[in-house]
């Protein structure tokens, strides 16, 4: 075990390594121009143009803001992260989990009192829904009591947009990375389209960590800190709130149920898909599916290999950390049943990462589009895309 200067220098490296996300804005556009265009196997090729740097740009924007105001683990921190990674790995393999990651997953307890709250305002109407989330790490798990003493993230949340009259499917949009916001979620899933113009009711859980469920300053604190234990939980209690919403619609009478989701919400999605079945319908939309993968991508390789040289063993990151993989567990989704789309000059999840969920789905209908992660918004191959799977899957049936 490394001493605690050691262990300091793990916590630095790792700060720098996230912050370093958001290097190629600070060192300028010649490293915009000639990172973004990379081609990767069994994708299209990107087609460079005026319109695709303006697309990166967006996403360079929001490196910034990250590199400029997020959080990270502290370096009196690092001896507790390295023991808890350490103990993870131990109790996983005893366990069997590293082996078959799905029985790390267990089924949610029905809903047996839901809270409705009718919101409406100037610009949004809405049902909040709330309830105690009821997961729990398991016993013995690294981390376990600290993730339950977050208050406030013990209490799941949705934004619901139902139609009045009889039954109609719904959709759950799993919302990405600093969501959880009412209008922001509204704007980023195109709800008034789904809801008004396709007809679909619609149900936007919030995602651990995230809006009235954050434990830090901002939304979505803590996930990306560092505190890997702590990704670990959060998604496993993502999948674990998204499967019991899906539950509670269905015992509401719900006649079909796809989801959607976005970015760190793909991720979730794809791994919903590999637990839940039954599912009428899946779309992950610029997915990440690797957490570390991220970091590597966005981190200078002397960086990683300087926090590795103080005692990180990101081997065995990657090996506790498949418990939560979407790649790791088959799904359970007829591939006919699974779409994806992304980005070809995305610069937040890579489309490598996309790639890698369409191979593992079977190679299912994709959209690849001249963009980045954020102009996913108004791409028209995406919209052509949704309309297409709510359509092809029965959840609409008139697309006008």
């Amino acid at each position: 075990m490394p001493g605690k200067i050691g262990q300091s220098r793990i916590a630095r490296g790792l700060e720098l390594a996230l912050r370093s996300g958001a290097a190629p804005l600070v060192v300028g556009a010649r490293l915009v121009a000639r990172r973004s265009w990379v081609r990767h196997a069994e994708l299209p090729r990107p087609l460079p143009s005026l319109a695709a740097i303006s697309k990166v740009v967006l996403d360079e924007i929001f490196f910034a803001s990250e590199f400029i105001s997020a959080q990270y683990v502290s370096p009196r921190d690092a001896e507790r992260l390295v023991e808890e990674i350490d103990e993870a790995l131990e109790l996983f393999e005893q366990r069997g989990w590293l082996d078959a990651p799905a029985s790390y997953h267990l089924a949610p307890p029905p809903i047996e009192a839901m809270q409705r709250k009718d919101v409406s305002g100037s610009f949004l109407r809405y049902r909040h829904l709330s309830v105690a989330s009821d997961y729990e790490p398991h016993v013995g798990e690294p981390g376990r009591e600290r993730w339950l003493g977050y208050e406030s993230n013990r209490t799941a949340h949705a934004w619901v947009y139902e139609h009045s009259g009889s039954a109609r499917p719904w959709v759950v949009c799993i919302p990405g990375y600093r969501m959880g916001h009412p209008l922001v979620d509204v704007m980023g899933f195109r709800v008034r389209w789904l809801h008004n113009e396709l007809g679909l009711n619609v149900a936007i859980p919030v995602m651990p960590l995230h809006g009235p469920r954050r434990v830090g300053r901002r939304g979505g604190d803590g996930f990306f800190s560092g505190e890997f234990i702590d990704t670990l939980h959060a998604q496993a209690q993502a999948v674990w709130d998204v499967r019991r919403l899906i539950h509670w619609l269905r015992a509401e009478g719900a006649p079909a149920v796809g989801v959607h989701g976005i970015s760190l919400g793909g991720y979730t999605a794809a791994l919903v898909a590999s637990l839940e079945e039954g599912l009428d319908c899946v779309v992950a939309g610029v997915p990440a599916v690797d957490f570390l993968r991220l970091i590597r991508s966005h981190a200078p390789g002397y960086l990683l290999s300087s926090a590795q040289r103080a005692g990180l063993e990101f081997e065995k990151l990657e090996r506790i950390l498949r418990v939560i993989s979407p790649l790791a567990i088959p799904p359970r989704v007829p591939r006919a049943r699974c779409y994806v789309y992304a980005g070809l000059f995305d610069r937040l999840a890579p489309a490598d990462h996309a790639r890698d969920l369409w191979k593992h789905w079977g190679k299912p209908r994709a959209a690849w589009y001249h963009g980045s992660h954020v102009s996913f918004l108004w791409e028209p191959e995406v919209k052509r895309l949704l309309e297409e799977a709510f359509r092809s899957c029965g959840l609409v049936s008139d697309v006008s």
